[in-house]
């Protein structure tokens, strides 16, 4: 991909976003990972940085290739101080704990999956070094399940104590943690409060999967499930209170999705200066699937921000398709802000 930057411009914006960075990942990670250590909100609201909205604007513009069109960017309100977004792009390792199934996660020893995660943001911070890079582990700390268990809800919560490892694992390279909800026959109101502990902490996110929200009464896996613009705003206005109550730097909510009827009335979806949305391209396969995924359901149905999911067996597994470069995904409209490796 190429790119004409004049040198002074160039300059001028790398300075910019790394004093700005520097401040905002410093006041993310001064609190433990495990919740240990709680800051006051006084001495929180004395830490963050005032947000920059100028410095905002041109990033903004610049994950739009500075060809901004009816669509993109998303006029919402600007987030509050101590936003991550679009300051940082985010790299995140997806899984469970439990299993090599689901993603990177459980795939490999704990500081073996730490190293080339570090690799990977390494990797993301030499294509694109005008965008500090910020890691992150991306857990399933609830399971849809394909038997209905004790409450019959097709799901499965993860226990605190293996959901205080991600966090201790996460606090090693100084990574924020998003936890992820997949409902089976739950919903949201009855899953999201259950993580309330962790939720309060600074450098702990939220992901949403309407793939496995099952409002027809099938069994998970067995048909794509979806949530509507009111499930997605419970969710919302659910962390924005959260953050107006501790006084909390912005909430992350990741939203996945792979086709058009995962989400449903999307024009509804709420924005707000508490929380800021990524909804993450979903789907695996080879490169122009994935773009034509990415194209039709995230960035034809904007809401605020885009992410995109590598799968590092699935994308690969027919040669010679492999995995999709920074390069080539960097080249998409708009630029995805958050990148998920499973």
């Amino acid at each position: 991909m190429k790119r004409i930057i004049y040198v002074f411009c160039t300059l001028f914006l790398w300075n910019c976003r790394e004093s700005f960075q520097q401040n905002n990942l410093q006041n993310d990670i001064s609190t433990s990972q495990t919740g240990k250590k709680i800051i006051g909100d006084d001495e929180k609201n004395k830490n963050l940085t005032p947000l920059d909205t100028s410095l905002y604007n041109q990033i903004i513009l610049d994950l739009v290739h500075h060809k901004p069109d009816q669509k993109w960017p998303v006029k919402t309100p600007y987030p509050l101080p101590g936003a991550l977004l679009p300051f940082h792009r985010i790299v995140a390792y997806y899984g469970n704990l439990y299993t090599s199934d689901m993603g990177i996660l459980g795939q490999k020893p704990a500081d073996a999956m730490l190293k080339k995660l570090m690799e990977e943001v390494d990797y993301w911070q030499k294509a694109d070094s005008l965008t500090s890079v910020l890691p992150a582990l991306h857990y399933l700390a609830v399971t849809a399940q394909h038997s209905p268990g004790k409450g019959k809800m097709y799901r499965l919560r993860m226990p605190d104590q293996q959901i205080d490892e991600v966090l201790d694992l996460a606090g090693k390279v100084k990574a924020i943690t998003i936890l992820d909800i997949q409902v089976g026959h739950s919903t949201l109101k009855k899953e999201i409060p259950e993580l309330e502990k962790y939720l309060m902490m600074d450098s702990v996110h939220l992901g949403i999967d309407p793939e496995w929200s099952m409002k027809t009464g099938h069994v998970p896996g067995k048909k794509t499930g979806t949530m509507d613009a009111e499930d997605i705003n419970y969710a919302i206005d659910y962390l924005s209170d959260l953050v107006k109550k501790h006084q909390l730097p912005p909430k992350l909510l990741i939203i996945h999705r792979f086709t058009k009827g995962m989400i449903t009335n999307y024009k509804k979806i709420k924005t707000c200066p508490e929380v800021q949305i990524v909804i993450n391209m979903d789907g695996f396969g080879f490169a122009a699937k994935k773009i034509s995924t990415y194209r039709s359901f995230v960035a034809a149905q904007p809401v605020q921000f885009t992410g995109f999911k590598l799968f590092y067996k699935n994308d690969a597994k027919n040669p010679p398709h492999k995995l999709m470069s920074a390069d080539e995904i960097l080249d998409l409209f708009p630029k995805p802000i958050y990148i998920q490796y499973q």
